[in-house]
C-alpha cells in the first residue's frame, strides 16, 4: 500500500504540533521498510517512534515512516541472566513494566520515560542512577545505503552522556530494528537518588527490602509529580541536557552560588539544567502559548495553541539567560526539524 498524502502528525508528536507532513507511511516488518523505501527513492524521509524526542518547528517535505516494528524474544538464558531482543517500535515504559512484571532486573529505573525502543540507544537514555548502557548488550540496524543488516555491540555505540554513533557520524545512515538487553535474575536494588528512598519510606518499605516493583513506581510516582502528561499538556520530557563543566568553572560558581550541585564526570562536573533554568527566572514563565513548566523546569510546554517556532525561540531565550548568568551553555536535548 503507498504511503498517504499531506498527513498532519499531530497525533504522533507529544508536543502535540499541527504540522503536516508531505506523505506519511506506517510500517510494521523490515520488509516494509524496504519497500516504501524503493517507493520513496531519493526523497528526505525519517523514521517517527513515540514522537516524544522533537520538535517541529514547519510542515515536513518528505516521507515520515512511523515505526511499529514489534516483538520481544529471549535469545539466551542462565540462572542469573537473561538476553531479551526487542524490536525497535516496541513501548519503552511497557518494556520496562513488562519485565518488572517478570522480575527481570536492570530498567525498573528508567519507568515512564517516553518514547519507542529504538530511540533508547541513540540517546543512552537515562534517569535516577541508571542508563542505558549498563543493560546493553547489542543492537541491529539497517543500513540506508547498502541495505544490510549490520550487529553494533556497546564498544562500537561509542555510548556518552545522551549520546551514541548514531547521533554523531551514523546519523540517519541506519534504521535500528531491533536491541539487545541482558537483564538480571537476582536483581540489586538502585535506591540512591534521594527522591526513590523517599517514596519508599513513607510506604514503610526499607531499601534493602524493596524490589524492582517498589523502584518502579517510585519512579513513576517522581515523575507524574514533576512531569506533564503530553495528552493533556503537550511536551518532550526534558528539553535540555544536563550540561557537563569543567571543574574550575565549577568552583568557581560555587564560590558565586553556594546551592549549585554538581555530579562528578569523568569529563568534569555535571551541572541540573533545571536548577540553572529556574535560578535563572524561568521555571512556571510563559511566553504566549509555550513555556517553562511550573513543577519542572527543564520541562518546555505547549499550552494549546503554540508553534514549533515559539517553542524553539523560548528556548533560545532559555539558553542566553543561562549563558549570561552562569557561562554554560545548555544544549537541547530533543531533535528539532
Amino acid at each position: 500500500m503507498l504511503p498517504d498524502k499531506d498527513v498532519s502528525i499531530k497525533k504522533y508528536n507529544t508536543f502535540g504540533l499541527d504540522v503536516h507532513t508531505k506523505a506519511f507511511k506506517t510500517i510494521s516488518s523490515l520488509k516494509e521498510l524496504q519497500d516504501v523505501l524503493l517507493w520513496n527513492e531519493s526523497h528526505d524521509f525519517m523514521i517517527l517512534g513515540g514522537g516524544s524526542n522533537v520538535l517541529f518547528t514547519k510542515d515536513y517535505d518528505g516521507l515520515m515512516i512511523k515505526n511499529e516494528i514489534k516483538g520481544i524474544e529471549i535469545v539466551n538464558e542462565t540462572e542469573d541472566f537473561i538476553d531479551l531482543k526487542v524490536y525497535s517500535g516496541e513501548n519503552w515504559h511497557q518494556l520496562v513494566l513488562y519485565c518488572v512484571r517478570q522480575n527481570w532486573g536492570g530498567i525498573e529505573n528508567l519507568s515512564l520515560i517516553p518514547g519507542t525502543v529504538g530511540a533508547a540507544p541513540m540517546q543512552n537514555i537515562g534517569a535516577y542512577g541508571v542508563e542505558l548502557e549498563q543493560v546493553f548488550l547489542s543492537l541491529e540496524a539497517y543500513n540506508y545505503q547498502d541495505f544490510n543488516l549490520k550487529t553494533f555491540y556497546k564498544n562500537e555505540c561509542e555510548f556518552g552522556y545522551r549520546e551514541s554513533v548514531f547521533k554523531r557520524k551514523f546519523k540517519n545512515q541506519y534504521f535500528i530494528f531491533s536491541v539487545t538487553f541482558r537483564l538480571s535474575k537476582h536483581p540489586k536494588i538502585n535506591a540512591e537518588y534521594g527522591d526513590i528512598n523517599a517514596i519508599l519510606e513513607s510506604k514503610g518499605i526499607l531499601k534493602e527490602h524493596a524490589t524492582i516493583k517498589d523502584i518502579s513506581e517510585a519512579v513513576i510516582a517522581i515523575r507524574e509529580s514533576k512531569l506533564p502528561n503530553p495528552a493533556v499538556l503537550g511536551n518532550s520530557g526534558s528539553f535540555f541536557k544536563n550540561p557537563v563543566i569543567e571543574a574550575t568553572l565549577f568552583k568557581t560558581l560555587q564560590s558565586q552560588f553556594p546551592d549549585i550541585k554538581g555530579f562528578e564526570q569523568t569529563n568534569g562536573v555535571k551541572v541540573p539544567a533545571a536548577w540553572l533554568i529556574e535560578q535563572s527566572g524561568w521555571k512556571g514563565k510563559r511566553i504566549k502559548n509555550a513555556g517553562s513548566h511550573e513543577k519542572q523546569a527543564l520541562v518546555l510546554v505547549n499550552y494549546g495553541n503554540a508553534t514549533g517556532t515559539e517553542i524553539l525561540d523560548l528556548a533560545h531565550q532559555i539558553i542566553e539567560s543561562v549563558f549570561q548568568k552562569f557561562k554554560i551553555k545548555l544544549e537541547p536535548e530533543v531533535n528539532i526539524i
